[in-house]
């Protein structure tokens, strides 16, 4: 598929769709319409000289303005049964009207600002030519009639909305937040073979590591993310096998507090209903679900383990026999380095009649379904990032070596693991899963995940705890004083927020009193007083006036720490458009009564409520 894209001189948009030999036409008054020819009003306008464009990623309508947001330059990250999977590497965001006043507005550009920050920061993946559903898995596609979209996986579905609308499904280019790779390689001498790696993230409870935690009412789950391994042999037999992520579902959240560890939170209110709707989409969806569970047993994670444990015990019989639990103490059993014991995992697995055999298996030339997967691990430790993914990409590892078998490549007696056999291919399969890692984590965290050395090399170096310490510590910048405006930009981008519904007055106002606001810099200015008396004292340092202003601000900045421990809800980043489920702001009145501001407090016992699925 070839699309060019035009610009008129009234500020309307024209893109020409080579395929179908359709034109799209997008402007700020007739919205969205598609005819076969130009109308005749274009011919008395100037038009600008058309240009190639990878995909439109779709329209939004801020608080005054609608734009449509474009692809225009993209890298082909490899291919699926022979067609083509591109990574957006550039994009535009086009108004869709001749507005100056949008221009001049903050509020309007506060907005756009979002939007270039989510899409900058993004993995976005479509399919050349919409000839593959990225959206959904191998299985489905090959086993499942009518299908639609997977709206769980549908990155731009709310962006798509106009487009869809209007019948112009042609120019609708499905898109998915994740990861994916394929390479064509030999296996273990001149064995051809073709490996993929991609994983889906999930448009529901989607956001930041810190601000969206747990499960809402309607059981959709943080940071869940789909990840599909697929391998097509030499003699065209593709194998895939599916594995999931997700928060623990229950009503539970760490709240920033400018403290390395946050505040660990699990509500009162009974998840039992949510986790219920959460697992039974799942068991509908996959099958038998495993549950791994990776949070340490004591200390700091100890209750929502607790809690994960207690929301599996109440499941109804009807779940509890297609819902199996496993405990794995991760940092317990894999202590001094010793990450080869994630191996035991398995043993626990196959105990439960989990077993490497558990995959789809289609024969493309005889177009028949030899095998399906019927059970799923899903596994999960706090975030759901760093040890979740060393051991999805161990699980992966050992399915592998079954397919291997079952495609010819290894004998059937053999029982050397198949990266002892072929320690080369091993390394893209390692890079595969670290580079996996990295792009789910960033989506999350914002920044690349932990413990990557031992899914790149198979071992834990110092040189990879060090760099998880720089990660860690970014990571903690980051949460506290970024992810609210990040948070934001999910929010908007997937519709949660509708600028020109729900923005009465400005939401990026600061509300909090002066002296809040201003003591981060007032602690600034400070210190640099006393850097600049120390280093540059006028006369003796220990002069009266000179210690002084050295005492006055050591006294200004220790007692300012000591508010910014006890308040530290008040100086975090929080999201301004979606309400926290767990945060709350409450006003401050004054003594004649009138509202001086606002602060942050605890919402008690609080309830994540989802929105309604369409």
């Amino acid at each position: 598929m070839s699309l060019a894209h035009s610009i008129a001189t009234d500020g309307s948009h024209i893109f020409y769709h080579s395929d179908s030999g359709k034109y799209l036409f997008l402007s700020g008054d007739a919205g969205a319409s598609v005819s076969e020819s130009l109308p005749a009003i274009y011919s008395k306008l100037t038009l600008g000289a058309s240009t190639p464009v990878s995909c439109i990623i779709g329209t939004i309508k801020l608080k005054i303005n609608r734009y449509v947001i474009v692809a225009d330059k993209h890298t082909v990250t490899g291919s699926i049964l022979g067609n083509d999977i591109a990574r957006i590497d550039s994009f535009q965001i086009l108004p869709l009207a001749v507005n100056s006043f949008a221009k001049k507005n903050p509020e309007e550009a506060s907005y756009l600002d979002l939007l270039h920050q989510n899409l900058s920061s993004a993995t976005l993946f479509f399919s050349i030519g919409n000839k593959y559903d990225l959206t959904n898995s191998l299985q489905r596609q090959f086993t499942t009639e009518g299908l639609s979209l997977d709206s769980r996986f549908w990155w731009n579905s709310y962006l798509s909305e106009e487009l869809v609308g209007s019948g112009a499904q042609q120019f609708v280019t499905p898109i998915i937040y994740g990861y994916f790779k394929s390479h064509s390689a030999n296996f273990n001498g001149p064995h051809p073979l073709d490996f993929a790696l991609l994983t889906r993230r999930s448009v529901h409870r989607a956001g930041t590591r810190y601000m969206r935690r747990g499960v809402d009412t309607n059981g959709n789950v943080a940071n869940f993310n789909e990840t599909e391994q697929i391998f097509t042999s030499k003699d065209q037999h593709v194998y895939s096998i599916l594995q999931t992520r997700g928060s623990v579902p229950v009503y539970w959240s760490e709240i920033n507090n400018l403290k390395y560890k946050p505040n660990l939170v699990i509500s009162s209110q009974s998840a039992l209903d949510a986790t219920e709707k959460h697992f039974a989409e799942q068991v509908r969806l996959y099958g038998d679900n495993y549950l791994v569970n990776l949070v340490n047993q004591k200390g700091y994670e100890k209750p929502v383990k607790q809690a994960y444990e207690h929301a599996v015990e109440n499941l109804p019989s009807s779940l509890a026999n297609k819902v199996n639990y496993i405990y794995f103490d991760f940092h317990h059993e894999c202590r001094n380095m010793r990450w080869d014991r994630i191996k035991l995992l398995l043993e626990h697995l196959i105990q439960l009649n989990y077993t490497s055999d558990n995959y789809f298996h289609y024969d493309l030339a005889a177009k028949k379904v030899l095998s399906t997967q019927t059970k799923i691990v899903r596994t999960n430790c706090m975030d759901c990032l760093d040890r979740t993914n060393v051991v999805q990409s161990m699980i992966a590892r050992w399915v592998f070596q079954n397919q291997l078998t079952k495609a010819g490549y290894l004998s059937k007696e053999n029982v050397t693991p198949w990266e002892v056999l072929d320690p080369k291919f091993n390394l893209f399969f390692q890079d595969f899963w670290a580079d996996n890692a990295d792009a789910v984590s960033c989506a999350y965290s914002g920044t690349g995940a932990l413990k990557t050395d031992y899914t790149r090399t198979g071992k834990r170096t110092k040189k990879g705890a060090l760099n998880d310490l720089a990660n860690s510590i970014t990571r903690y910048y980051k949460n506290n004083y970024k992810d609210g405006s990040r948070q934001d930009s999910f929010d908007l981008i997937l519709g949660r927020y509708k600028p020109f519904e729900d923005s009465v007055t400005s939401p990026f106002v600061d509300r909090r009193p002066p002296y809040i606001q201003l003591l981060p810099y007032l602690m600034g200015t400070s210190l640099l007083v006393l850097i600049a008396i120390l280093l540059f004292p006028r006369g003796s340092i220990t002069d009266a006036k000179n210690l002084l202003v050295i005492g006055g601000c050591l006294f200004y900045n220790i007692r300012s720490l000591l508010y910014l421990n006890k308040e530290g809800y008040q100086f975090v980043n929080w999201p301004q458009l979606v309400s926290l489920d767990y945060l709350k702001k409450v006003e401050i009145r004054n003594a004649d009564g009138n509202v001086s501001g606002i602060k942050f407090v605890e919402e008690d016992n609080f309830k994540s409520v989802g929105k309604k699925k369409n």
